[in-house]
């Protein structure tokens, strides 16, 4: 396993303990590092702090991504807790119901503006309030999630698509800005998972068949999979990779017909 022993780390995206985000602040504490957790809400609060209870020394600190000022804060807040930061991961996603159970045509400014601010945006905000704590300790690694539904048309997944792709394009771009400052910007397109956030996409349960019957390995992934490559991306281990989207799809995103 990586070692991130003495690394410090913020994860803004735990939901509860069936989150992508949640298995990977397991996985990072596991190899040494200490974490930064973010809630969103009240709402959330209280599950990101029970789960916090079974890390090490935690940190868990209330930002709501849309808020300029709550990155800032967080940010803040982090440097004077840990003097610094080596890595930060990224799984903020959102999108109204209405525009993923309605036709994609019918996508509402509105909707579509949440989507992108929320799911795509927000990482750049994050991007920009952690380079200087990273910056002290002589770079870092920023990692974020997203889904094959950037590149192809899945059923129900409409304008969160969309969203996905700019936060593809953002990791490209974000991955040029710092390269010079030795951080690396890498994204996760991992297969579909029983999270918080898929329970929100309707027939998700015929997704999970598909990747079952047409995936090379006829399987669908696990979280503990998904978190073991986070960490590699976290680590020194993966030093020379930047701007990747790594699919952890168990091969699904190879096949045709």
């Amino acid at each position: 396993m990586t070692d991130l022993s003495g690394k410090r780390g913020l994860v803004v995206g735990v939901a509860n303990k069936r989150s992508i985000c949640w298995a990977i602040a397991q996985a990072a504490a596991a190899a040494g590092a200490r974490l930064a957790l973010t809630y969103p809400s009240e709402r959330l609060e209280e599950n990101v702090r029970e789960l916090a209870t079974k890390l090490d020394n935690p940190l868990v600190v209330r930002c709501d991504v849309t808020s300029d000022e709550q990155i800032t804060e967080l940010a803040a807040t982090v440097d004077r807790e840990f003097g610094g930061l080596d890595f930060l991961v990224h799984g903020a996603a959102f999108a109204p119901p209405a525009e993923l159970s309605n036709p994609f045509v019918q996508t509402s400014r509105e909707g579509f503006r949440i989507a992108l601010d929320v799911s795509a945006y927000s990482l750049v905000g994050l991007a920009r309030a952690a380079v200087p704590l990273m910056e002290r300790g002589g770079g870092g690694s920023i990692l974020t999630l997203t889904y094959l539904g950037s590149q192809r048309v899945f059923t129900n997944y409409n304008v969160m698509g969309v969203a996905k792709a700019a936060l593809e394009a953002s990791v490209r771009y974000l991955a040029a800005d710092l390269g010079a400052r030795n951080i690396r910007v890498n994204a996760i397109s991992a297969g579909p998972i029983k999270t918080l956030a898929a329970a929100g996409i309707a027939g998700f349960s015929s997704i999970l068949q598909v990747y079952r019957e047409r995936a090379p390995l006829r399987r669908n992934v696990e979280l503990a999979e998904v978190a073991d490559t986070a960490v590699f991306l976290l680590g020194p281990a993966s030093r020379a990779i930047t701007g990747e989207v790594i699919m952890v799809d168990a091969g699904y995103h190879v096949t045709g017909i």
